[in-house]
């Protein structure tokens, strides 16, 4: 056996934290029991927007209150991450502010619609996000920075760091390059059609900035049919879609995982340290796994 680790040096495979960030969207009255199953079953990342068209957020915060009075988890020991959407991703008849208002007076009172909905307590007092992100990049890039420094006025106290969500290179360079608060998190669809984002991945990984995956199951039936995952899961015994999850996390990703079944909850996340015992007691059968993967999705960057 290797002494050395058969991990990447940006591997979210090999990572102590817990493995997945629950994703809330489209859960919609089962919101609650959801995310307090997931909380029990060891989830301690959770993903929310004040967007009533997708996602209940009023719904997340009950029951991560419940969850901080039962005792089983504290709000510090919680990563609770929401989003500020356009009036373009709303449903304009429920939505957490005016889409007539004004810029600065939507984003406001989004933010503090998302407190209250989060508080730790029924106490509004304290009140804080871990990490807050554009849902996506507003019509204009001027219109984004704009909204960028608006957020960054929030940083660090009720809001921890910032990112944004569907977004492509030349934008987030350009908010980079332009902001005071740095994004610390990009969550975007993982998919062929987007070769993957290896070039944003990598624009990500250089500067510190956390690529989070969604829909990573259900954009990608090729990588789950593909030789690496189907090998993967054989070997370490676990399902194809954890293989494939594991695989994904090996190359820096954090992903978002949204089951709607306790059972798989459990599952994932048992699965996933499965891997991690067996990548490290087979290190050159996952070393070859590996680079199928990144075969497969970093073509000309492995």
């Amino acid at each position: 056996m290797a002494s050395a680790s058969p991990f990447n040096s940006h591997s979210r495979l090999a990572d102590d934290k817990p493995a997945f960030t629950y994703g809330t969207a489209w859960k919609k009255d089962q919101t609650k029991v959801l995310v307090k199953d997931a909380i029990k079953q060891g989830f301690r990342r959770v993903d929310t927007a004040a967007q009533p068209k997708h996602y209940q957020e009023h719904l997340v915060g009950e029951a991560l209150r419940e969850a901080y009075s039962e005792g089983t988890v504290s709000r510090e020991g919680v990563y609770v991450q929401t989003k500020y959407t356009t009036p373009a991703g709303q449903d304009l008849n429920k939505m957490p502010y005016d889409p007539n208002a004004p810029l600065g007076t939507q984003i406001h009172t989004s933010v503090a619609s998302s407190l209250k909905n989060l508080r730790p307590t029924q106490a509004e007092e304290g009140s804080y996000l871990d990490c807050l992100l554009l849902h996506s990049p507003l019509p204009t890039l001027e219109q984004t920075l704009q909204a960028w420094r608006l957020l960054e006025t929030y940083v660090p106290h009720q809001i921890k760091a910032l990112g944004i969500s569907n977004v492509t290179l030349p934008v987030l360079r350009e908010i980079y390059n332009t902001s005071t608060v740095k994004p610390s998190v990009v969550q975007n669809r993982f998919y062929a059609q987007t070769q993957y984002d290896s070039p944003l991945r990598a624009f990500c990984r250089e500067h510190g900035i956390m690529y989070q995956s969604f829909w990573t199951l259900t954009g990608n039936p090729k990588l789950l049919k593909s030789k690496p995952v189907v090998e993967l899961a054989q070997a370490a015994q676990v399902s194809v879609p954890t293989a494939l999850y594991a695989l994904v996390m090996d190359l820096g990703v954090e992903v978002l995982n949204g089951t709607t079944s306790a059972v798989h909850m459990q599952e994932d996340l048992e699965g996933i340290q499965k891997v991690r015992d067996w990548a490290t007691s087979n290190p050159r059968q996952w070393i070859q796994a590996r680079e199928g993967m990144c075969a497969l999705v970093e073509p000309g960057h492995f």
